[in-house]
């Protein structure tokens, strides 16, 4: 069994945090949702699925998860900002760990300066943004650029969550 750490806030997609969150437990992954605080009740921008955060940014070290999940809607926009939120990215990047961002989830990579000379996709209204962080954006389904996994919207998800099992398998401890 593997960590994986979710980076959440409130207003996240509903679909894009419940399906990929019920894939990684369900492969026998322990989901560990970081946010903003710790035990902050986090709700979907839909209404239907709600969670508590495990962990603050700040109390996280990107070392001990194998992967990375950034859900969109508009949590990574509350997100994107965070100084730890940031570092907490910028470590797993550097250690090769593998960080699927659907829909906006990109916009955290974008903050954190993780995009120059990476191929990858989202939400079309944030395609320019991808652009000037150094990124190319295209139109697919999921793109994988080393340990980067992105996707567009929740019709993406099963691909999504297939890549991003693939790479955790990838990456073992």
């Amino acid at each position: 069994m593997k960590k994986v750490a979710f980076l959440v806030a409130d207003g996240f997609e509903d679909s894009e945090m419940q399906n990929p969150y019920e894939a990684m437990t369900k492969a026998g992954h322990e989901a560990v949702i970081i946010s903003l605080e710790r035990d902050a009740e986090l709700k979907g921008k839909k209404g239907t699925v709600t969670y508590t955060s495990h962990l603050s940014a700040s109390q996280a070290k990107a070392s001990d998860y194998a992967a990375v999940i950034i859900p969109g809607g508009s949590s990574p926009e509350k997100l994107r900002g965070d100084t730890a939120i940031q570092n907490f990215v910028k470590e797993a990047d550097r250690a090769g760990t593998p960080i699927s961002a659907i829909c906006h989830g990109p916009q955290v990579l974008a903050s954190a300066g993780l995009l120059r000379d990476r191929t990858l996709t989202g939400y079309s209204g944030i395609q320019d943004e991808i652009r000037q962080a150094g990124g190319s954006f295209v139109d697919q389904e999921v793109v994988v650029d080393r340990n980067l996994v992105t996707s567009r919207s929740p019709k993406d998800e099963p691909a999504f969550i297939e890549e991003t099992l693939n790479k955790i398998g990838v990456n073992a401890y």
